[in-house]
């Protein structure tokens, strides 16, 4: 049985979504990466008495996707790649939360555009403090990768000089926080 990371506690802990950002990267054209983020939409962390009994389930507005450049930000919305008039949000909910102290992995099942797929989230658990306006709060940093093409994201451009100009491999780097709901 693995205990709860230190100051921890058992409860409901609410997605801050205005200090949370899910970010990705992808390599482009072989040589580059390209980055963006999403807003997320809705996360609940229930924390039980152990981590086993614990689980995370997380929303994203898929729709929200920002790379800084609003020509490419349209492509990805449409249906080349997320598709988000058919499938406007992206869910993951876990199955298993094991770990030592900081480093936790977050097993879970990860819908994308009308997929699921296991994924592995490995978690910098960064602690809990009371923040000045009394909340108390916790998060941290994950980081996954994935197979786009998994998720039917298959949209792709040959290159002369040979290779292609979205890579498969996509780099999820997620920075979260959460609230404790008042008991």
């Amino acid at each position: 049985m693995s205990v709860l990371p230190l100051n921890l506690t058992p409860g409901t802990w609410n997605l801050d979504a205005a200090h949370t950002e899910i970010g990705f990267s992808v390599r482009h054209a072989a040589i580059a990466r390209t980055r963006g983020r999403f807003t997320a939409d809705s996360g609940v962390l229930t924390v039980g008495e152990t981590l086993e009994d614990s689980k995370l389930e997380v929303t994203i507005d898929v729709a929200s996707v920002d790379t800084s450049n609003e020509g490419r930000d349209e492509h990805l919305r449409s249906a080349d790649f997320f598709d988000t008039e058919t499938y406007p949000k992206a869910h993951f909910v876990s199955t298993k939360i094991t770990g030592e102290g900081s480093d936790l992995t977050v097993e879970g099942e990860f819908t994308l555009r009308g997929t699921t797929k296991p994924l592995t989230l490995n978690i910098d658990f960064a602690g809990v403090v009371d923040d000045p306006m009394g909340a108390t709060r916790t998060g941290g940093e994950a980081t996954a990768d994935f197979s786009r093409k998994e998720f039917g994201l298959t949209w792709n451009a040959a290159l002369e000089a040979g290779g292609v100009l979205v890579a498969d491999k996509v780099n999820l780097q997620i920075d979260a926080e959460f609230v404790k709901a008042d008991a």
